[in-house]
């Protein structure tokens, strides 16, 4: 071909392909798409050959996924190198000699954005990018790059391995803003400033609002202007999903494609060949568009990244001075007047906050905003609401998040939650759309006032966010790197584990003495020694030193296994305060009395380290 694409791009408009995998799967194929290259190189060849004869001037290989990683999902991470290799030859045997064919890598943090460090996706990239490059490629295709920080990696990586033209796409969820709330037009101008040579967005969206994110757009300077739009809103019908296809349709937004400076077109999810062809047929007697006029479009609204919420009461406890957390869990049942005599008896002895889990164990309780929302209206003590990365998918996350800050219950612990299998549902589903790194990440992007796909929330949100800490690991270093991973997501304080071993708190200052956040220190008092069994054997995140349990098992009767379980607590207590401001108690079973007398322990110890401070104060 003696042409590049980019010679082509400055004469005239070039239709793309649509969907590979749309087509295989409706072959009847439902597996990995890649894999195909080298099993059914016939169905992928026909796919091939299926676009050209729709009028596609250009091409992309069926190597989308075929990186390390998601090939690992099938055991095949071993063969990045043959199935790359083989997708570029299935796509110039099919290509005409006047077809472009495209290398195509697609992103890896998707649309549930996956807990993967960018070194590993830049040696992926390596990898793959190496293979398609090896079979002679016309162009580097980088599409579906949900995450912005992803694909300005790898496109710094993929111009130093090629002088090949480069195309980046974006994708978006929302029209005319990325995922991290910044403007699709500010990111493609930096695309281009960093070397691509075509910048644009595909997927997620179907024509109408791709259009209207372009409207946003202005020509590149240097660059030309892609667009790869869905097919339609998928429906979900007999257990598979299906895409409206209306070819006038494509045909009509074709010709505003091309009026908002689109040079290069094709389709993604659910388009066919009879989409493509529709969109050749509608720029076939059009010209590119040389200028411009843009349209700011209404939904991108900034918010300062450097707002910050108001200070709550109780995070301005964690960092000025002592105090004490009490976990008193909701009630599994709809008679609270136990737990509410519980909230007032801690109250009265002192407690700082109280504390409620989301559903501990995977077993349902009465909702912990519901009555976080009463303690914070009843009270005078702070509530901080557990969440959960177990119970709700990313829609029903971002509104409970919404409702929350609504509501003014701005102080958040948030951990990923146990298991399903382990709480009276095992039948239920985890979900886990997102990791609790992740999670807090969110929840500091709220308080930017951008939601999860990147739209204004038209002003932030107002929390802080506490994060686990399981010290009870053979490697304390490695949980202690976890937990400044936790610092780098924008945790702002931390709470642990229970801890029943003095020496465990003791190195646990040790290992954290670089960390400025403040932490809690956990203790649980233990009802009995079958109590301080179950906690060693079979609840995760707990240990108990045997000692410890000795002395459980020592006791006779209810009331001397209490005044033992105060003795040890006490001890811990001592040893904690000594080095940390915090203490997050446990509240054993519903038992609120035996966390009443700790708080009450607690206080008393306080008033010894003010009264000690002051008198240290005077002589200076």
């Amino acid at each position: 071909m003696g042409q590049s694409i980019l010679d082509v791009l400055k004469e005239r408009i070039l239709i793309g392909d649509g969907a590979m995998g749309t087509l295989l799967y409706s072959y009847g194929i439902d597996r990995c798409f890649e894999e195909l290259n080298v099993s059914q190189s016939e169905a992928v060849r026909h796919v091939h050959q299926a676009y050209i004869n729709a009028g596609a001037d250009v091409i992309q290989t069926n190597s989308y996924g075929a990186n390390r990683i998601k090939l690992a999902r099938y055991g095949l991470e071993h063969e990045v190198a043959r199935f790359n290799r083989a997708s570029v030859q299935l796509a110039k045997q099919a290509a005409k000699p006047e077809t472009f064919v495209l290398g195509t890598i697609g992103g890896i943090r998707g649309f549930q954005k996956q807990s993967v460090e960018l070194d590993t996706i830049r040696a992926s990239f390596r990898e793959q990018a190496d293979a398609l490059l090896s079979e002679g490629i016309d162009a580097l295709l980088l599409e579906t790059y949900y995450d912005f920080d992803e694909l300005r990696d790898v496109l710094q990586i993929a111009r130093t391995m090629t002088d090949l033209p480069i195309i980046t796409h974006v994708s978006m969820q929302e029209p005319g803003v990325l995922q991290n709330g910044m403007p699709v037009a500010e990111a493609l101008e930096g695309l281009e400033a960093q070397g691509a040579d075509v910048v644009g967005t595909n997927c997620r969206l179907g024509p109408f609002h791709m259009i209207e994110a372009l409207r946003g757009i202005p020509l590149p300077k240097k660059a030309f202007l892609s667009a790869y739009p869905n097919s339609s809103l998928p429906d979900y019908r007999d257990g598979k999903l299906h895409y409206e296809n209306e070819p006038e349709y494509f045909k009509k937004y074709a010709v505003e494609f091309r009026n908002e400076g689109v040079r290069l077109l094709g389709g993604c999810c659910g388009t066919t060949p009879v989409q493509i062809k529709a969109f050749k047929e509608g720029i076939s007697a059009l010209e590119p568009l040389e200028t411009k006029v843009v349209t700011v479009h209404p939904e991108v609204v900034h918010v300062s990244e450097a707002a910050e919420p108001p200070e709550s009461a109780l995070y301005q406890k964690s960092v000025n001075g002592r105090s004490v957390f009490v976990e008193f869990d909701t009630p599994r049942h709809l008679n609270t007047d136990h737990f509410f005599r519980g909230v007032q008896a801690l109250e009265a002895a002192g407690a700082d906050a109280i504390t409620m889990a989301d559903n501990s164990l995977a077993s349902p309780r009465i909702s912990n905003a519901a009555i976080g929302k009463l303690i914070k209206d009843r009270y005078h003590m702070p509530p901080l609401v557990h969440l959960t990365c177990r119970d709700r998918n990313l829609i029903g996350l971002q509104s409970h998040l919404l409702g929350l800050d609504v509501l003014g219950l701005h102080d958040l612990l948030v951990i990923t939650g146990d298991p399903t299998k382990i709480g009276d549902f095992p039948g239920a589903t985890s979900v886990y759309d997102v990791s609790s790194m992740e999670l807090i990440k969110l929840i500091k992007q709220f308080n930017r006032g951008i939601s999860y796909s990147g739209k204004s929330l038209k002003k932030p949100t107002h929390f802080r966010v506490a994060a686990a800490f399981n010290p009870n690991v053979r490697n304390l270093d490695r949980a202690v790197q976890r937990l400044k991973r936790k610092i780098e997501c924008g945790a702002d304080y931390f709470i642990s584990q229970p801890v029943f071993d003095k020496e465990r708190i003791i190195a646990i200052s040790e290992a954290t003495r670089g960390v400025s956040a403040p932490i809690y220190i956990g203790i649980m008092p233990l009802t009995s020694a079958r109590n301080a069994e179950f906690l060693h054997n079979e609840v995760p995140g707990i240990r108990l030193p045997d000692d410890v349990r000795a002395k459980m098992a020592a006791t006779s009767g209810k009331e001397e296994a209490r005044q033992m379980s105060f003795a040890i607590c006490r001890e811990l207590i001592d040893t904690a305060m000594a080095h940390f401001r915090g203490i997050y108690l446990i509240t054993p079973m519903g038992h609120y009395s035996m966390s009443v007398d700790l708080v009450k322990y607690i206080k008393k110890k306080e008033r010894e380290y003010a009264a000690l401070e002051n008198s240290e104060n005077i002589l200076l």
